[in-house]
């Protein structure tokens, strides 16, 4: 009977290794000709067992390629207008100049129609019968629409700033607990440790990947091969993972139509934001809510095996999980609770209706200037509605929205800046020469005065007390002698 090669090989790669040579003496067999002897006594390449998933077939090379996926093929025209602003970008023009930022492309339409609306009735009231009104309205609306934008501009930044807070809160408890995990947790010995080694790197990812994976929530992107994703989470057994469509990460291209009437805030133009998640056929799970229980399952590991053996340690590991699932619960508050659709409907109907009412109540004052006074206005009234909603939700991809890759670009690169350097020994330190301990009082290391007793070191801190006072704090003589001798005291040590 021929030898049918290894099993387990046909099942973990779904292919037959191939058969080996023929016996000497054996019947005649089926030719083979892609069968290639190995000649030499090296075993081998190790074979994967577990075939890599398709979404980790190219992984991110770099941070800045990994968190700056949506502008890596745009021109540059593309990512000025494309937001939210990089931070890190510094622009010379007047404020009153920039584009970047302002959301006058959204009030083209809207000022082109109250244009053709204020002229209409200008010539109408010109030319064939005037329909001038008393501006009294003018007073009495114009109260009306100060408290409802001013109640829509509060409560828009006050979701913004949440949001901002709560994004500040991740970056420090990802500190804290990055830093618990590297300083804190020990390493065992030998095989142990390099496994203790590659535990705490796992959970600087699963780290990082929480806010990347929050970052996608936010978004409503909710499929796991995004550059800046996959390559951290791959080895977690995740409902998103099981739920990964190809078809998710290159949407279908947008016509140049749709695309400008999203650029320039028409309604009729948007797309539903939610579509990926109805479209899904699968359940998406909660990727953030998963990671945060595999890091708990690391930490609890660490506390059976003894290496995070401190209790206060222990504490501080659990309370910062704990505060990732509050940043987790407070930025869902923010997204799925915007401002009661009827106070929104309200407030942008009052504002067109104050801007469509004004050319009447202008026209016998203002003659033809009422068109450009109406679009003055109706820039400054829509202008100050149309911010509102552009920051109620502060992490969609609008140009003021808070810059959220920019977040976990800056949490990426703090982990990797605990990681660089093992745990620093405490005695490696501070012994060395370049420690001067009563700098700028003296410029000798640790080592010497190592050698000199507690009465010296303590008279030398009492000097440097006195010989840092500023000069201008000495106003007698008396005084002025005293801190001379002083001075030359703290020169002898």
């Amino acid at each position: 009977m021929p030898n049918l090669g290894d099993a387990s090989d046909v099942i973990s790669n779904g292919t037959p290794s191939p058969s080996p040579s023929p016996t000497p003496g054996a019947g005649p067999t089926r030719s083979q000709p892609h069968i290639q002897v190995q000649l030499s006594n090296e075993p081998p390449p190790p074979r994967r067992i577990t075939p890599r998933p398709s979404f980790l077939e190219n992984l991110a090379d770099s941070r800045e390629r990994q968190f700056m996926l949506d502008r890596r093929n745009s021109t540059d025209v593309d990512r000025y207008f494309h937001g939210p602003r990089d931070l890190d970008k510094h622009s010379k023009w007047p404020i009153f100049l920039r584009l970047h930022g302002s959301v006058m492309p959204r009030l083209v339409l809207p000022l082109l129609c109250v244009a053709l609306w204020s002229t209409l009735i200008t010539c109408i009231s010109r030319f064939v019968q005037n329909l001038g009104i008393d501006n009294i309205l003018l007073t009495v609306l114009g109260f009306v629409v100060g408290l409802a934008l001013s109640f829509r501009s509060s409560t828009a930044y006050e979701r913004w700033a949440d949001g901002r807070k709560y994004w500040s809160l991740l970056i420090q408890v990802s500190r804290n607990i990055a830093r618990t995990i590297w300083i804190d947790t020990a390493e065992r010995e030998g095989e142990e440790g390099k496994q203790d080694l590659l535990g705490k790197l796992t959970v600087m990812n699963l780290i990082l990947a929480f806010a990347v994976a929050l970052k996608h929530k936010l978004r409503f992107e909710p499929d796991v091969g995004y550059d800046d994703l996959k390559g951290l989470i791959g080895h977690l057994d995740t409902f998103a993972k099981e739920a990964h469509d190809r078809n998710n990460l290159k949407p279908p291209r947008k016509s140049s139509w749709k695309a400008a009437g999203e650029y320039l805030g028409i309604s009729f133009a948007e797309s539903n934001p939610r579509k990926l998640i109805k479209r899904s056929k699968k359940p998406l799970g909660h990727l953030p809510l998963e990671i945060l229980n595999h890091l708990a399952a690391y930490i609890d590991r660490c506390i059976d095996n003894g290496t995070l053996s401190c209790s206060l340690h222990q504490g501080q590991a659990i309370s910062g999980l704990a505060t990732l699932n509050e940043v987790l619960t407070g930025t869902e508050r923010v997204l799925d609770t915007p401002l009661p659709i009827a106070y929104t409907i309200a407030i942008s109907q009052i504002a067109w209706i104050y801007v469509l009412v004004l050319p009447f109540q202008l026209y016998t004052t203002l003659q033809w200037v009422t068109i450009p006074a109406s679009i003055i206005a109706a820039y400054i009234i829509l202008g100050l509605d149309t911010i509102g909603s552009e920051i109620e939700n502060p992490f969609g991809h609008d140009v003021n929205d808070l810059p959220l890759d920019t977040y976990c670009r800056q949490i990426a690169l703090e982990l990797d800046i605990i990681t660089a350097m093992p745990p620093p020994k405490v005695d490696d330190f501070t012994t060395r020469d370049e420690n001067l301990v009563l700098y700028p009082l003296s410029t000798t290391g640790f080592p010497e005065w190592k050698d000199r007793s507690v009465e010296e070191i303590r008279s030398a801190l009492r000097t440097k007390v006195v010989a840092n006072i500023p000069v201008s704090a000495s106003t007698t003589t008396i005084y002025g002698s005293s801190r001379s001798a002083q001075s030359k005291q703290s020169v002898s040590v």
